[in-house]
């Protein structure tokens, strides 16, 4: 292969921002490495996305304790890729009951999450720090929904002071994705369905769908977002851009897929044809190389009519990647 696998070679630790966002809202965020969001309520405290290992999960309780000592009871996973899920058991000794998912998370999880679990670490081995603290797979204590998106499925938790709506707004990153929503202070934490100045993953994605759910997302006129990574954005207008940002990945992706296929382009040239869209976009942004090769895969694959994406696998990393370098 003619430069380093995924992100193998990114070895550089990103500056960690825990900054309050409103009276009980906090963003947990770093420089386009992946966000966790914290609920502080006056009994209870909510931690959405878990990070990818108990060790690091124990750099963000260290923040979480530096502004409250309440249990942290309660645990979201977004949805099910490692690097948001793995970290989970390290509430258990914060005083964690439930860790909350959709069913379709949930279902994702028992599909696929041995072989993603294992895809992920081997992508990207800084953002999994402390590997050998993980006991497994994360497994939820409480699933919401029956796999239909919309907010007929709500889970709504009390966390004294302050109640958070959960709920499956519809597919996008995956078929499960989650979200939490604080809406007496109006602030949305995403989970990966949005990013923002970052790398959109959507190797696992349902792109078709993906714009109708961020539209859903904007009708909550929130004016907060803790997104998937990025920065939190802050007002209405800032959480649009971060909307729009996303949306415009996904539809310019998918579009440059369905072209590739419609002109019976192998793989290869299908990446090439995408990059002269995307490339003068988004190149810039932090992970833009690593996610690109997983997303043309992905977008080609549903153009192409495969609905359910493939598994990955560590080898079927490796084979794609080294199958599109020249």
């Amino acid at each position: 292969m003619s430069k380093a696998f995924a992100s193998q070679a990114d070895l550089e630790d990103k500056k960690i921002t825990f900054e309050q966002l409103s009276p009980h809202c906090w963003a947990y965020t770093a420089e386009g490495d992946p966000n966790s969001g914290v609920i502080i309520g006056d009994k209870y405290i909510m931690v959405s996305d878990a990070t990818a290992t108990p060790a690091m999960a124990r750099d963000l309780i260290t923040k979480i304790r530096t502004v409250s000592d309440k249990p942290i009871k309660y645990v979201l996973l977004t949805h099910y890729h490692a690097v948001r899920v793995l970290g989970a058991s390290a509430y258990f000794a914060e005083g964690a009951t439930e860790v909350i998912a959709s069913r379709g998370t949930y279902e994702l999880i028992v599909e696929r999450g041995e072989q993603d679990m294992k895809s992920e670490m081997e992508r990207f081995p800084r953002l999994f720090r402390g590997a050998d603290s993980v006991p497994g797979l994360t497994w939820p204590t409480l699933v919401i929904g029956d796999g239909q998106p919309g907010r007929q499925g709500t889970l709504e938790v009390d966390l004294g002071g302050v109640k958070v709506q959960i709920w499956h707004p519809g597919a996008g990153h995956t078929r499960g994705d989650t979200i939490a929503w604080v809406e007496v202070e109006k602030v949305l934490f995403s989970g990966d369905l949005v990013e923002y100045e970052a790398g959109v993953y959507t190797g696992d994605a349902q792109l078709e769908e993906w714009p109708a759910t961020l539209e859903a997302l904007r009708e909550l006129k929130a004016e907060f977002i803790v997104p998937g990574r990025g920065e939190a954005m802050k007002g209405n207008d800032n959480v649009n851009k971060a909307l729009d940002y996303t949306k415009r990945w996904v539809t310019t992706l998918f579009q440059a897929g369905k072209e590739a296929v419609a002109q019976k382009m192998d793989l290869k040239a299908a990446m090439a044809h995408t990059r002269k869209s995307m490339d003068p976009v988004f190149g810039h942004v932090f992970i833009y190389e690593h996610c690109l090769p997983f997303d043309v895969s992905r977008a080609y694959d549903e153009a192409s009519g495969i609905k359910n994406p493939r598994i990955w696998t560590a080898e079927r990393d490796k084979e794609m990647w080294a199958s599109l370098q020249d």
